[in-house]
């Protein structure tokens, strides 16, 4: 059994608030029936406190209370970085559609009227609880995975915040060309995830002051394929696999670990390659000083011309440093 599996076998924990106390003993009773750990109150300033110190798996949270009501409530949990992925569900009498927006406006992530259906109100913080436990482990995983390629690129010391100037300047970039909000996330995360796979490369060859020979040229070519192994598995990565992978191909055909030529390229790894390469060149190296913009700029027009990079994005990428200042 996985941690996560194990993990996700521990009872949920549902915290409920209502000021009065029989509606509150129904929802102890109705969550310890299903195995749940159950936290309550009846006075809505111990909200927040209760959140913070169990937090929850889901919140359930009467609207009409005195001193704060469940819309107050709800919008504080979702405030708060901490704790704004915890479900929360308001349960109210009001069923009016004013009501409901307001608890959408809020942040809720379910409205039920009063009286619940109690079949209905137990699947519904199932659910929710299984959702928010998917996400944790997702969100953790993601965690796992950027903490070990900022190891990677700890190791260098020549690199300085390489990671951190490729995701802003991709960011800016990829809204330049007008790309949806999936296709940005993916350049943003790739910035920091592109070399996450020099983790399989031994330290003999990855940090070699000197020039490789081609056997080492051939372990180190393996790097963006170990990448895309290690991302594969989170589906939240679908995108930002194909950058990692192929980010080191060329137009021409030229490149690795698969040759893939043109268009055959991912459009995220063509866009990103251009970034990496720019990067690169204006950045201190063991094996180089760094160029300025303008020889960078044309060492890059001269490498389009001899087939490394797409000259559309190319063409793009001149017209967005025209507009754009990019982070050094």
């Amino acid at each position: 059994m996985s941690f996560s599996d194990a993990f996700d076998q521990h009872p949920f924990i549902v915290l409920g608030v209502d000021d009065e106390p029989n509606a509150l003993m129904v929802l102890e009773g109705l969550s310890l029936s299903e195995g749940h750990i159950f936290h309550g109150t009846t006075k809505p300033k111990e909200a927040i406190d209760l959140v913070l110190q169990h937090m929850p798996d889901v919140v359930l949270l009467d609207v009409m209370m005195p001193h704060l009501s469940g819309y107050d409530i709800c919008r504080a949990v979702k405030a708060n970085e901490v704790t704004r992925m915890i479900p929360v569900v308001l349960l109210t009498a009001l069923d009016s559609r004013e009501d409901r927006v307001q608890g959408i406006e809020a942040g809720c992530d379910d409205f039920l009227p009063k009286p619940f259906d109690r079949i209905e109100l137990r699947a519904r913080v199932r659910s929710l609880a299984r959702t928010k436990r998917l996400n944790e482990n997702l969100d953790h995983a993601e965690t796992v995975l950027a903490t070990l390629a900022r190891a990677v690129e700890a190791k260098d010391g020549t690199t300085g915040d390489h990671c951190d100037r490729l995701t802003r300047n991709g960011l800016s970039f990829g809204r330049f060309l007008g790309l949806n909000r999936p296709d940005l996330k993916a350049l943003a995360r790739a910035g920091v995830l592109h070399d996450i796979g020099k983790v399989g490369i031994p330290d003999a060859v990855l940090l070699k002051p000197a020039r490789l020979t081609p056997a080492e040229w051939e372990i180190m070519r393996r790097h963006p394929v170990i990448g895309a192994e290690l991302l594969a598995p989170l589906r939240t990565m679908d995108r930002v696999v194909p950058i990692v992978r192929h980010h080191h191909e060329r137009w021409d055909g030229g490149g690795y670990p698969d040759g893939l030529r043109g268009e055959r390229i991912p459009l995220l790894a063509r866009v990103f390659q251009v970034l990496d390469a720019f990067d690169a060149l204006t950045s201190v190296r063991p094996y180089k000083a760094a160029m300025n913009e303008l020889e960078a700029i044309n060492v890059l027009l001269g490498e389009t011309g001899e087939g490394k990079w797409d000259p559309a994005i190319m063409e793009a990428f001149l017209r967005f440093r025209e507009t754009e200042t990019l982070c050094r």
